[in-house]
This record gives C-alpha cells, sequence and structure tokens, in this order.
C-alpha cells in the first residue's frame, strides 16, 4: 500500500510539467500534415527531394527570417508543402536546428507566425512575397522541372545552406506516418492520454538526470507522436525543456538497430522497468506499438483522380439486398501483474484464463497468462474483440503428482471486467485495478483473493467484414464440401455466401446466357443471377464484351492490357476505382512470422483516390478458402461479386480453390483457429510435436522494438515496440523472462504454447 502511494504521489509531481504548446490540437495538425506529405512521396527520395532542399535553404530559411526580425506584412506567412516537409524533419533534430539557425541566422527560427501549407488559408500574401523575392522560384514546387534538372550545383552555392544531411534525416523520418496513421491517434482522449504519458516520459529522464543516472529512455508511439508535435514548436521546446530538465533534450534518431541486446533493446527494456517501478502503472499501451515496417508499395506512380469519368452514384437499392451487422472492434493489451490474499493451501503453480463472458465474433476462444508477480515472467496479450459485454478472469491452482505424471487444474476463483462501463463514455483507456475474485467452491477466505489486471484499449472502430462462399457440392474430387449452417431450397450449383454467424447472406449463381441472344449475337455472355433470404432473384451482374457489368451497370470489372502494365490484373471502376492486385499487399501484406500461405490463393482490393493516390487496402480475396474480406461496406456487395466472378474466370484457367477440410474451423486470411477451449485437465505442448489438426492456432505477430534517445530520449521516427494481431479473435501472448531482457515471446491457448521466439525481434 505503502509502494502504491508513493507511485501515485511520482504520477501526480510528473503531470504538474508545464507545457506552453497546446499539444492535443497540435498533433492532429501534425497527422493532417504527415498525410498530406504521404500524398507526394515524391518528396521522400530522388530529385525533388533534392530540389525541395535546395528551396528550403534558398527561400523559405531567409524568407522566415526576414519576418522573424520584423514581420513583412500583417499576418502569418504559409510555407510551401515541400519546404515545410525539409523544416519538419530539421526541426526534429532540436540541437542541431537550434545550432544551425544561430550560426546561420543569429538566432532561432520559430513558427510562432506560420502558417501550415495544409490549413489552406492565407496563401495570396506569401505566394506574392515569394514571388517578388525568388522569380525564378516558383512558390509550388515545379515537380516537372524539379524531376528533370540536376539541382546539386545551385545547391552548392546557396551562400547560407545548413551542412545537416537532410536527406538522411528524410529517409529516417519517412516510416512515421504509417506508424501513426491509425484512427485512433486522432481520438481526443488517446491524445490527451497520450500528453499524460509524455509527462511522464520526460519526468523519467528528469529523475535520471538528478541521479546522474545514464539512460536511453524509449518512447512508444503515442509519446513519440507528442514528443515530435513539442519539438515542431522550436522556441517553446527550448524553454520548457530547459525549464523541465535543464537543457535541450536531444532527439537522435540516427541508430535504427533493433536488434536485441543493441542499445534500442536495452533502452527500451531500461525504460519499461523504470516507468513500471515509478509509477505503477504499465509503460505498453493499446495501439501505441510498433506496427512493423512499412508494407511495400503498389506503385511509384500516382493515382490522377482525374481519369476517373464515371459519376458517383448510390446503390441504395443494392444495399438492401444483404444485411451485415455494424460491428465495433478494440484493440485490447492486457497483462495480469499480481496476485494476493492466498492461502498456504493455494499457493503453487497459478496462471489465469481469460475470455469473453460472452464470446463475440471477433475473440471466442480462452486464451493463457502467467501472472508476473508469481511466475517472475511478463506475459502480455494483445487481441481484438468488440466493445461490449464483459472479460472474464479465472485463476487457475496447477499441480503434479509424481506417478503417473498427471497435472490437476483447479479454479480458485473468477472475476470479471466490463468492457462496456469501460468504454461508453470512455474518459480513459487504460485501466490498472485490483480485482475481487469470487470463489468457485471450498471454505472462504478472511480476504478475499484479489487479481491486479493491467487493461489497456483503442477508441472503437468499425469492424472489418468477413463473409464466406460456400457451394453445395465440389467443383472437383479435390474440391471441398462446406457444412452449411441449413437446409436450404436452392439449386445445387447455387454458391452461399455467409457471415460470421454461419447466417447465409444471399446466394449466387453463375448462368450462361449465349443461347438467350439471337443468332445474329453470338458473343459469350454470363449472369450472375443472386436469390435473397426471401426467395427473390436479381440479376447482379452480366458479361458484357471482355468487361462485367455489376448492379445495372454501377461498377465495371476490367482485365485488359493496361492493367497489366500497370501490375494489378482487375480494375473496379464505378463510384470508386478500386485495382485488383494479386498476392496480399497493403495492410494484408503477410509478416514473418505467419503462416506460410501460397500467395497465388490471394488477391489485394486497393482504392486509388485523390486521398489515396498511392492505394488504400480495401478487401483481401481468398480464392482457395472462399474468404472475402472487406473494410468498407460500400465494397462489401461489389466485392463479392468480384470474387465470386475471379474464381469463375481462374477456374476456367485450371485453378483449384475452396480446399477441402474435415474439421469445422474459422479460416481468417492465412491461418486456422480453435474455438473453443479443450479439455481443462489436458496440457499440450505444441512445441513437442505438430500441431492436430484440431488444435491449430492463429499465429498473430508479436515483435518488440528499443529505440533510445539521445542523452536521455531516443526516437528514430520508427519508434515503439510492436504488438500485430489479426483480425479473428486469437490473443498474442508474449513471455518476458524478465522487465529488463524482453526476449521470448509465445502465442498460448490454455496450456498450448507455440514457441515463436525465432521470429521476433528484440522484444
Amino acid at each position: 500500500m505503502v509502494m502504491e502511494m508513493e507511485q501515485e504521489f511520482e504520477w501526480v509531481e510528473a503531470q504538474k510539467i508545464e507545457i506552453s504548446v497546446d499539444l492535443v490540437p497540435a498533433a492532429k495538425q501534425q497527422l493532417k500534415f504527415l498525410s498530406a506529405v504521404d500524398k507526394n512521396r515524391w518528396l521522400y527520395e530522388g530529385p525533388a527531394l533534392k530540389r525541395a532542399i535546395y528551396r528550403y535553404n534558398a527561400c523559405w530559411l531567409p524568407l522566415l527570417a526576414k519576418h522573424s526580425k520584423s514581420q513583412i506584412f500583417e499576418g502569418p506567412l504559409v510555407v510551401p508543402l515541400d519546404c515545410e516537409w525539409i523544416w519538419h524533419c530539421h526541426r526534429l533534430n532540436p540541437l542541431r536546428y537550434k545550432s544551425d539557425c544561430e550560426e546561420l541566422y543569429g538566432g532561432a527560427l520559430d513558427n510562432s507566425n506560420v502558417v501550415s501549407s495544409v490549413k489552406g488559408s492565407c496563401e495570396r500574401q506569401t505566394e506574392e512575397l515569394w514571388n517578388r523575392l525568388y522569380p525564378e522560384e516558383p512558390y509550388n514546387l515545379d515537380l516537372t522541372r524539379a524531376l528533370s534538372e540536376d539541382i546539386s550545383e545551385k545547391l552548392s552555392s546557396v551562400e547560407k545552406c545548413s551542412k545537416y544531411d537532410l536527406v538522411s534525416a528524410v529517409e529516417r523520418q519517412s516510416p512515421f506516418c504509417y506508424q501513426v496513421s491509425r484512427f485512433h491517434m486522432n481520438d481526443d482522449i488517446f491524445l490527451e492520454e497520450a500528453v499524460a504519458r509524455y509527462k511522464g516520459f520526460l519526468y523519467l529522464i528528469k529523475r535520471n538526470r538528478e541521479r546522474s543516472i545514464k539512460r536511453f529512455c524509449v518512447p512508444t508511439y503515442d509519446v513519440d507522436l507528442i514528443w515530435h508535435t513539442h519539438q515542431l514548436h522550436p522556441a517553446s521546446y527550448c524553454k520548457d525543456l530547459t525549464k523541465i530538465i535543464g537543457k535541450v533534450l536531444e532527439h537522435d534518431d540516427m541508430d535504427s538497430d533493433r536488434t536485441k541486446g543493441k542499445k534500442l533493446d536495452v533502452g527500451f527494456s531500461g525504460t519499461t522497468a523504470q516507468w513500471e517501478k515509478t509509477f505503477g502503472n504499465r509503460y505498453w499501451k493499446a495501439g501505441a506499438m510498433y506496427r512493423g515496417s512499412v508494407p511495400s508499395p503498389l506503385t511509384t506512380i500516382p493515382f490522377s483522380f482525374k481519369s476517373l469519368s464515371k459519376e458517383s452514384v448510390t446503390a441504395n437499392g443494392y444495399k438492401k439486398l444483404i444485411q451485415l451487422p455494424d460491428t465495433k472492434v478494440v484493440e485490447v493489451v492486457l497483462e495480469i501483474v499480481g496476485v494476493k490474499n492466498l492461502t498456504d493451501g493455494q499457493k503453487g503453480s497459478l496462471f489465469v484464463l481469460f475470455s469473453k463472458a460472452q464470446p463475440d465474433r471477433l475473440f471466442n476462444v480462452k486464451r493463457k497468462l502467467t501472472i508476473l508477480s508469481e511466475s517472475g515472467k511478463k506475459q502480455v496479450a494483445s487481441f481484438q474483440c468488440e466493445p461490449t459485454g464483459e472479460l472474464l478472469f479465472e485463476l487457475i491452482s496447477c499441480s503434479t503428482a509424481n506417478f503417473p505424471i498427471t497435472r490437476a487444474l483447479k479454479t480458485l476463483g473468477t472475476a470479471s471486467f466490463s468492457l462496456q462501463e469501460f468504454l461508453y463514455p470512455a474518459s480513459k483507456l487504460s485501466v490498472e485495478k485490483w480485482l475481487e475474485l469470487t470463489p468457485r467452491s471450498g471454505t472462504l477466505n478472511s480476504k478475499p483473493i484479489s487479481l491486479r489486471v493491467a487493461i489497456s484499449c483503442t477508441p472503437p472502430a468499425q469492424a472489418q467484414f468477413v463473409l464466406r462462399m460456400v457451394r453445395s457440392r465440389p467443383f472437383s474430387k479435390g474440391s471441398c464440401l462446406f457444412s452449411l449452417p441449413r437446409k436450404s431450397n436452392h439449386a445445387k450449383s447455387w454458391t452461399r455466401v455467409i457471415d460470421e454467424t454461419q447466417t447465409e447472406v444471399i446466394g449466387l449463381q453463375m448462368r450462361d446466357t449465349t443461347k438467350e441472344k439471337t443468332k445474329d449475337d453470338c458473343t459469350p455472355r454470363k449472369q450472375v443471377i443472386g436469390i435473397t433470404e426471401s426467395g427473390e432473384t436479381h440479376n447482379l451482374a452480366e458479361s458484357v464484351g471482355t468487361q462485367w457489368s455489376f448492379m445495372n451497370s454501377e461498377w465495371l470489372l476490367k482485365h485488359n492490357k493496361e492493367c497489366l502494365a500497370n501490375g494489378h490484373l482487375f480494375e473496379l471502376v464505378g463510384t470508386r476505382m478500386v485495382r485488383i492486385f494479386p498476392g496480399r499487399k497493403l495492410d494484408y501484406e503477410p509478416k514473418h512470422c505467419e503462416k506460410q500461405r501460397c500467395e497465388q490463393d490471394f488477391m489485394t482490393a486497393a482504392e486509388f483516390s485523390s486521398e489515396h493516390p498511392y492505394g488504400k487496402a480495401v478487401a483481401l480475396l481468398d480464392l482457395k478458402s472462399g474468404d472475402v474480406q472487406v473494410k468498407e461496406d460500400w465494397l462489401v456487395f461489389p466485392g463479392i461479386l468480384c470474387s465470386f466472378i475471379l474464381y469463375h474466370i481462374l477456374k476456367r484457367e485450371g485453378y483449384n480453390g475452396f480446399t477441402a477440410t474435415t474439421k469445422k474451423v474459422e479460416v481468417i486470411g492465412e491461418t486456422e483457429k480453435l474455438n473453443g477451449f479443450e479439455d481443462e485437465g489436458k496440457l499440450t505442448d505444441l512445441t513437442a510435436a505438430p500441431a492436430k489438426p484440431e488444435m491449430k492456432l492463429t499465429e498473430n505477430a508479436v515483435t518488440s522494438n528499443a529505440n533510445s534517445a539521445g542523452s536521455g530520449g531516443r526516437c528514430s521516427g520508427q519508434c515503439g515496440v510492436m504488438m500485430k494481431n489479426g483480425v479473428s479473435g486469437g490473443a498474442v501472448v508474449f513471455a518476458v523472462e524478465n522487465v529488463q531482457a524482453w526476449q521470448t515471446a509465445a502465442v498460448v491457448a490454455v496450456g498450448v504454447a507455440v514457441d515463436v521466439a525465432d521470429n521476433v525481434e528484440s522484444l
């Protein structure tokens, strides 16, 4: 109790740190800017980047210096996008930026009277002034000129030019957008907690300096976003950090080696241990961990939105044909920190089973976690579930007899935690508390057994729609025969589309209508017919020459030489532009420790628009299992039709999808997972022998990243710890021998453990 009071006092002290920038709206502004830069990826490398660096040194900094010394006109300057990007990366090395400004212009150049290019206002005055001062260099970067003209000689002749390697700085900061471009990063509550954690981060560095402790403190991504935001206000950052720790805190992003035992790994382990000892709460946070490397790009040439000729229309009529639940999802990170009030007879080998009291479609299994205070091993689970109902915890005692070797499991008690009460309305997205257990049987303790549980959640977001195509009979001997959810009156040639509750949403059939045409028209024609639950039939798609027309020509599915030349197989053009690529791409790109599957079984649908000129993954088609994962509701219906038609197109070329299975499993992406809980009294070690078919688990990647921060803080633009999980209910559980050495990771299910340490970056 005394320790908890001291830790609470430390947290209160940390929150007294004063920062002169309103960091929440400023962080949102930074996210908007990073998104704008990511739509102009020519700023990441090559001749355009070098041109931007030239313009920054030769034009922007001198203009900013003039305006800072004596305001040239009323109102703020508006910085061009390319110059703002270079300025952004320069400021993220605050010591170098400060020294460069002092050397070149006699003092630091602040952003107090500057407006970001993405605000889209007040540009006229700045542009007019720019054009007067730099008549040969237009205000907005001329990309054609930038790509064709060698700027090296001009750059070397700039009178006042930073010697800082800005090309390398841009290279290091470019991946940061991917790490923070997630829905919850823009949430007010999430950002407010991030600001509080940033103050805690600075407090640790302050304490280390006071005690002459040398440690590289490594931020998680929520903290790092706020740290970056603070640095983008140079004057405030210098003043605030000098007041807080007595110096300007360096932000060294030069080292990106994540190998176990290296500076970044050791730094993160030390930061974690110090945070949890000082504040008594967990350092990890849902939605703030490393996402892995940036996925490979689909194209290096941005999509031109002007090429879309079809006007956008709404398919309200077709949306009514199928009814799908509007499911929300949260990412949850969970750790069992301690247990208290055990009697002597209850002590021994203990662990906790956790599940949803009422399983949902995203999380419907039981998982196992050790207890940190009992085992000395830190295990943290990361999973997705619906933000409803309760998490159920069962404290299990395991005893082992010598002969024969058996293990008896005994439930000591249960407790629950309401996700719904925690998230609606959400005042905080993380909690660490003692939960009293309700005993199953036996003598009641004078004091109830309690578990200390640490839980963190992301704000609720829209879940993916996951559908499956099921045929009533196989195409060939090697094809599968799925058990149907109910008896159907459809003809055997119909394909049923079912959702994750095994409910049929629509039936589909491919029909050859060539013979129905006149003798003069011998063009091969096919139709896709749909039948609804009520028995109504609808003409959903028909072939027109080499194209397919969907839903009264609202969409056209194309396959031509132009598609192949651009690296994709098909185009779905209509209300949006969707291109279909072979294999798993972008968000669906397979990770290094996932179960291998043949990439020809998959196709990725990516939307291209002015908002996403390089493509945004919106659906994954698994032609082997018949699964269709769709991220947004507008693509559900055309996504189903695409998958159905593409399978038939490929089948003519000898493709044999819809593989047979003899067990009822849920296939999500590329792994299988067992539904339910198997035999409490039996523990099976999957590391000792190959898994039985009915015991396959969802393998979710778990990776930790460790970074350090110069003389007290460290960030590479890729900082944090990664916890990735699929769309299924499988929980990721990673085990840590001690807080100082995050090394071992495991996927665990009720005593069934699969060691994936070889596939994990240092944890």
